[in-house]
């Protein structure tokens, strides 16, 4: 394979154009004797800035050649080997508009709901299967195990679809914690007692010199004053409570 890449300007807007070349065996005469000639298919890929996307709403791409692979492969994992003509056109229909209720805004997206959806008809179809009347217990055994697996990736997949939008679970992360002289950090859940609000007074910003105040007590009881030591310097200490 030989890979060759192409740039033009014109009218102001620059396009890239890609060649691949395939070489393949020589040719063979009827006495299974080489010619010396090889065979070769060239294709073009031409990046058009101005490619709108038909088929964008399905493929997320703006170029139809990846909407239609991409459609093709979601619709060729369907079960319809043995379906009439209505359930098949029924059958495609559906997973044409399961593709367009994703709404993918590029390629990416367009792939996890083209995964998500075969993921959903394989499931469904070991389902069925295991469900059969006839089916063995080891067929039906089976059949609900690959059913099991194809469920928790249906799961994985809209995970990763709905990380990559944004819409998963945040995380925030604390790297660095500032605590100033004289206070104290917690890390978890804080509550105080008697289930009142902190004051200003208990933050770590508080004035060291504040004056003593009088012992918050639980509503509905009266506040008792601080005592002081013999020592008047030393700090207050305040006065225990049974109850």
């Amino acid at each position: 394979m030989v890979l060759r890449g192409l740039r033009s300007a014109k009218g102001g807007r620059t396009k890239s154009r890609i060649e691949l070349e395939f070489s393949g065996e020589k040719h063979m005469t009827a006495n299974a004797r080489p010619t010396g000639k090889k065979s070769s298919e060239v294709i073009t890929v031409t990046d058009n800035p101005d490619a709108k996307g038909t088929l964008k709403h399905l493929g997320g791409s703006k170029f139809d050649e990846w909407n239609n692979i991409l459609i093709n492969q979601t619709s060729d994992c369907l079960w319809i080997k043995n379906a009439s003509t209505e359930t098949r056109h029924q059958q495609v229909v559906a997973t044409m508009v399961a593709l367009a209720s994703f709404k993918p805004a590029n390629e990416l997206e367009s792939m996890l709901a083209a995964q998500i959806i075969a993921c959903h008809n394989a499931a469904m179809e070991c389902y069925r299967r295991a469900m059969h009347g006839e089916q063995t217990f080891a067929g039906r055994s089976e059949n609900l195990s690959q059913a099991n697996k194809l469920s928790r990736s249906f799961s994985t997949l809209l995970e990763a679809l709905n990380r990559h939008r944004g819409k998963g679970q945040q995380k925030v992360t604390v790297e660095h914690i500032h605590v100033n002289k004289g206070g104290q950090a917690i890390v978890g859940n804080v509550s105080t007692a008697g289930g009142l609000p902190a004051k200003s007074e208990e933050q770590p910003h508080a004035k060291e010199n504040a004056e003593p105040a009088t012992l918050a007590l639980p509503v509905g009881d009266a506040p008792m004053p601080v005592l002081r030591g013999q020592d008047a310097s030393r700090e207050p200490v305040p006065v225990a409570r049974d109850g």
